[in-house]
């Protein structure tokens, strides 16, 4: 008997390594720069990241704001022209496959849990095509029972919403799932209040280890395993 039956996993800051995103970026738009004989590189991918940024900004409240449309529209600007998405994403795809990391542990752990027959989900901000294309690059998408994101559910966290969808695919109660999560209003709030128990691995969630919000505090993700009595 294990003491939880199933894990929740968020994926940016999480199983995705967030620095390796920044890398990733960078890579993409050095290749797509070269691609179209952008010369002033730097301030390409300066555009391009403030573009981003104001995409995801202007969203109104928990609606989500694809990121694939952001992409689209933040090369476009930076680059001065409309660019069709056949023209960019090959350069993005081999950015992400050169550059995208898990954290420590991450996939390893990830693979013990499923062999130990815990139910498996994903909770996370992100298009459905990223998400899939990231854990099958680790080697983990078909570890996983169910993958909920915001694109699916058009809210994003702490958005009771995404985390009800999630629920309601489980076969098991909220109780008896934890949670790990790197961002303490998104994640360990927004977790909390459907009754998962939260586990804060880095990031904001970590620094409100005194919170209510948080059941568990984790520095590397095989302490997992124990937590759920393996």
């Amino acid at each position: 008997m294990t003491e939880y039956d199933g894990v929740f996993f968020d994926i940016g800051g999480v199983i995705l390594d967030l620095t390796s995103v920044k890398d990733g970026h960078v890579d993409f738009l050095t290749r797509l720069a070269e691609q179209e004989g952008v010369e002033n590189v730097e301030t390409f991918i300066e555009e391009w990241r403030s573009t981003l940024g104001t995409y995801f900004r202007e969203r109104n409240g928990t609606e989500y704001r694809r990121a694939k449309t952001g992409y689209q529209h933040a090369v476009d600007t930076a680059i001065g022209y409309e660019l069709p998405e056949p023209k960019w994403m090959p350069a993005f795809e081999a950015a992400s496959t050169t550059c995208l990391e898990p954290n420590p542990a991450a996939a390893e752990t990830i693979r013990t849990l499923d062999r130990a027959g815990l139910y498996l989900g994903v909770i996370s901000d992100i298009d459905t095509w990223e998400a899939e294309s990231m854990l099958a690059q680790f080697d983990t998408a078909d570890r996983f029972d169910h993958i909920t994101t915001s694109e699916e559910v058009g809210r994003t966290k702490p958005d009771r919403a995404i985390f009800e969808t999630a629920i309601e695919k489980a076969p098991i109660e909220p109780e008896q799932c934890l949670y790990v999560g790197d961002r303490y209003e998104h994640d360990m709030k927004g977790g909390s209040q459907i009754g998962l128990v939260t586990v804060a691995y880095g990031g904001s969630a970590t620094e409100h280890a005194d919170s209510a919000a948080v059941d568990h505090v984790i520095d590397d993700l095989g302490e997992l395993c124990d937590l759920v009595g393996l």
